[in-house]
């Protein structure tokens, strides 16, 4: 088996199997492969169509290479949760999964958050939590001694996956969608155990589901927010699937059903950094406006019931009257 060979098996449109991709994504992360044959791997799987065997092997190989959180390595006893969308859905909401996240370490859940700078919104997760005083660039160690004594990290992700330097250039070049824009909510090194993942695309909620099927998590729910929102929205339903342990079934969010009522999309939106900071503060305080914060609550809710709080409905009524409280024990790192 050779680089070469296997660019020929995807230039006559075939899928490879396991092996194959696992080879292929090795060489890759490693270093061996040149330029060409990177952008000609790229190419050719995004030609052929990637499936979760292509992005599986993808993400195996990037967790491989990242940097490792000690003590997390996704067999932990206690929950370690993620919640994160892909991005890229051009809505430029406020940073609700970064709310959700703060609000379930205030409740003494264990929060490994995984993300990045604005890249096509206003203001990033790291942006947010640089901003609120929480630590960016940990070490692995001072990351798993914040998961341990605030129940919270951030791992800011060029920190954690080195060998991203072998790809950012080709990826730069090409300029174009290729397999890595799906791959940064699947490749937490702290290895979840639960994870909240919205995807912008519901053409790629399979294949999402698929992957962290494939790459071992163990209770997910993901999902397309209605209008096109990479989060759980109150202006309609929301469609995904939901996976608890080894089992991937369909499910439907009806915000309504919930006892929330129907927001304007245009309601979430923020339009500088400075605006996405101040309303997250309003949030966390429990003073946000009402459609920020009914989203909170739905996505905080899509969270504790994968956490086995109870039914949807009744973790709703849990999730509202968190959110509305606002955080009990102050930001994670403060003082």
């Amino acid at each position: 088996m050779t680089i070469s060979e296997i660019l020929d098996i995807l230039a006559q449109g075939k899928a490879l199997n396991d092996d194959q991709a696992d080879f292929m994504f090795a060489e890759l992360m490693e270093g061996r492969m040149s330029e060409a044959q990177a952008g000609a791997f790229l190419m050719g799987l995004r030609a052929k169509g990637e499936d979760s065997t292509d992005l599986a092997a993808g993400v195996r190989a990037v967790v491989a290479h990242a940097r490792k959180i000690p003590g997390f390595d996704g067999n932990r006893p206690e929950p370690v949760v993620d919640t994160c969308g892909t991005g890229g859905d051009g809505q430029c909401s406020f940073n609700n999964s970064t709310a959700v996240s703060l609000f379930l370490a205030d409740m003494g859940y264990t929060i490994a958050k995984h993300g990045n700078r604005a890249l096509s919104s206003s203001c990033g997760s790291a942006d947010a939590l640089e901003a609120l005083g929480i630590p960016l660039e940990q070490t692995p160690e001072e990351a798993a001694a914040g998961l341990e004594k605030h129940r919270f990290a951030f791992l800011f992700a060029p920190a954690y996956h080195p060998a991203f330097k072998y790809i950012m250039p080709v990826r730069q070049q090409l300029g174009i969608r290729t397999l890595f824009n799906f791959m940064g909510p699947l490749t937490n090194p702290a290895r979840p155990s639960h994870q909240l993942l919205g995807v912008g695309d519901p053409e790629r909620l399979f294949l999402m589901g698929e992957t962290l099927l494939l790459t071992g998590v163990k209770k997910a729910l993901i999902f397309a927010g209605a209008g096109g929102f990479d989060e759980l929205t109150t202006w309609g339903v929301n469609r995904g699937y939901i996976i608890d342990e080894g089992r991937m079934d369909k499910a439907a969010i009806d915000p309504a059903r919930l006892g929330f009522e129907r927001h304007d999309p245009k309601d979430v939106v923020v339009g500088s950094k400075g605006e996405a900071i101040a309303v997250l503060r309003d949030i966390l305080a429990g003073k946000g406006a009402k459609a920020m914060m009914d989203m909170v609550a739905l996505n905080l809710a899509g969270c504790l019931h994968l956490l086995d709080r109870g039914s949807m409905a009744e973790c709703a009524d849990i999730a509202r009257d968190v959110v509305n409280n606002g955080l009990q024990k102050g930001l994670p790192y403060a003082g």
